[in-house]
This record gives C-alpha cells, structure tokens and sequence, in this order.
C-alpha cells in the first residue's frame, strides 16, 4: 500500500495516493509538512509535463516557479491514506497554473479531512535546451469568467515575483554564543549536494525536494525557538529564481522574522552553487515565509516564547512579518465569513 497509486483521468488532472509512514513523520507522528509539499509538487509536474506534451513539437519537462500560500488545514498521521488531486485551471502563452488539493483518509474509520490545497506555476522547457521555454497548449474553460479569474490571477503572480526577486537579502551568519530566543539562537542551516534521486530526466533538481528541505530547516528554527513539538501551519508564496542542477551544492537557511502569541514565521532562503565550476558562484535560487505552530501532547496550540529582537535590520524584518501576520488574519476571517 506504500506505493504511490495513480488514477488516469484528461491531460489536465491527475490522482495520486499513498499511504503515509513512519519515516514520512516526525517524532509525535505528525505527517512533516515537506512531505505534503513534496506530493504536492510530484502531482503538479506530472500533469504539467503530460499537458504540455500533447502537442507535436519539442518534447519537455514543467519547472516549478511559483507555489502560492499554502494553508495545512489539517495535520496527517502515520497509517492515514494520502489522496492528491491536481487540475490544469490557467494556462498562458508560457505557463500554466495547477490547483492541487490533498485529502487524508483514516481507512480505520473511513473519515475523510481536507488536509492542504495549493496552486502550483510552471513553464514548459525544452529537453533540448532547458532555457528555451516552450509554450503552452490552452485549456478549455468552464465559461469566460474562470478564464477572467485566471488571467488576474497569473498577472498578480507576476507582478508579486518580480517584486520578491527585487528585495532579496544575503543570508547572515548568526553571531558566536548567541542568547536563547533570539533570531541567531535558532538560526539553521543545511548543505545538501543535489544527486540524480533529487532530479528530473533532465538533471535539474525537482521543486518538490527542494521544499521538503526548506520545510525541515524551518521546522528545526521553530523546535529551537520553543523547545516543543511543532507543525507546518502555512507558507507564503515560494519562488523559485533560477534552476537548480544537478552536482549543485545548495544551503537551506532559515531564520525567525516574526513571532505572534501563537505562531513562528521562518524566512527559509536556498542558495546553490556548482560543486565542480567555482566561476559560476553562489545564487539565490528559492524563498519563502514558512508558519510554524508549538504543539503540546495532545496536539492543542501552545504559547511561543517571544522574539528577542537585535538591530535595525531584525526589527525591520519583525514589522514586515507583523504586516504579512494580520494581512493573512484579517483574511482568515474575511473567507470564513463568506463561508457562513
């Protein structure tokens, strides 16, 4: 049961599912959020790479560029069955967006829990040329307005990477004996040489593995901050600048920028570099915003200890979590709401 299943559908969806392990979790059980985020992402690039293949032509491969915030509505546990779903809903000249949802299914007692929906953004490239990108076959919509609400959905995601790519900073160092609670008390960072288990057929890193292990530094920033279990609560919009390869040396780094009453935001940042090609240097290839929840026994949110807070560029980075907190609480309870 342990083998991922899939179910044929169109071009434009797929189903896959599996059942979780004891090595897909923590030490309490909980399902790593990597773990989802990874399913995730292998769903998203099969159906991406199957559209854009249906048409005569260059054949290619989907690069991941974009993954939109990320809620984890639910944790998952060891024993529980993993349905993902993912559907084609936009394509442009030269990328596509893929909407995934993730079910978890206790097949003890037959429960059903919607445990995490994304909307994934890819472009075609070419297996002969892996920097010339390919365009996309159309889809056909329901009607004029979801094609209307993709387009504004793609023009915002555009905007909104440009606009990241724009204020990106160097991961610092943190200082030597730093105190407890503070940003560089919990700073992490893991090296990771990219091999042909974390690529594609074309010796590019696949998005998926890059997630889970921005997931795992985040989660380690978090268990340091507050010394308890933790889970992945959400992540901000993850953007991928440039391509990883194969043979590439990536850093993880992640450090605390925001800490709420109940809640850790984690800046999770991925250089890479060539292992063998010194002259081509270090650079910035992933970044995003993980939020991180202290969990007690019994899974019941607890307290975070808060933030110890050192210099300007630290308390500039706390307020723009702070703006990027309520901006996304204020949401929360706009949508539920509408749901009411």
């Amino acid at each position: 049961m342990s083998v991922p299943q899939m179910r044929e559908a169109s071009p434009s969806t797929l189903q896959l599912c599996r059942v979780m392990r004891p090595d897909d979790a923590n030490i309490k059980g909980n399902i790593h959020g990597g773990i989802i985020l990874k399913m995730i992402e292998e769903a998203g690039g099969i159906v991406g790479t199957r559209h854009c293949n249906t048409l005569n032509g260059d054949r290619c491969w989907v690069a991941l560029v974009r993954v939109e915030k990320t809620e984890f509505l639910f944790p998952v546990f060891i024993g529980e069955v993993v349905h993902v779903s993912a559907e084609i809903t936009y394509t442009s000249k030269h990328s596509l967006e893929v909407q995934v949802k993730v079910v978890a299914e206790n097949i003890l007692t037959g429960t059903k829990k919607l445990a995490n929906k994304a909307a994934l953004w890819y472009v075609p490239c070419s297996l002969q040329n892996a920097d010339k990108i390919l365009e996309v076959p159309p889809i056909t919509y329901a009607n004029a307005e979801r094609e209307e609400e993709g387009r504004k959905r793609y023009e915002a995601q555009k905007i909104e990477r440009h606009e990241t790519k724009a204020r990106l900073e160097e991961a610092m160092p943190p200082p030597p004996n730093p105190e407890r609670h503070t940003v560089g008390f919990s700073q992490s960072s893991l090296i990771h040489l990219v091999g042909p288990s974390d690529c594609t057929i074309d010796d590019y890193v696949y998005g998926g593995v890059t997630m889970k292990l921005m997931d795992e530094v985040a989660g380690i920033v978090s268990a340091r901050h507050c010394n308890t279990n933790i889970v992945t609560a959400s992540v901000d919009a993850i953007n991928f600048h440039r391509k990883i390869r194969k043979g590439c040396v990536v850093t993880v780094t992640g450090r605390l920028t925001f800490v709420s009453n109940k809640s850790m935001e984690i800046e999770v940042l991925v250089d890479a570099a060539s292992l063998v090609n010194e002259e081509k240097g270090r650079y910035r290839a992933v970044s995003a915003f993980f939020t991180f929840i202290s969990l007690d026994k019994d899974n019941k949110p607890l307290p975070v200890p808060p933030l110890k807070i050192e210099g300007e560029d630290e308390q500039r980075r706390f307020e723009e979590g702070k703006a990027r907190y309520l901006q996304n609480k204020a949401k929360r309870l706009a949508d539920k709401e509408r749901q009411q």
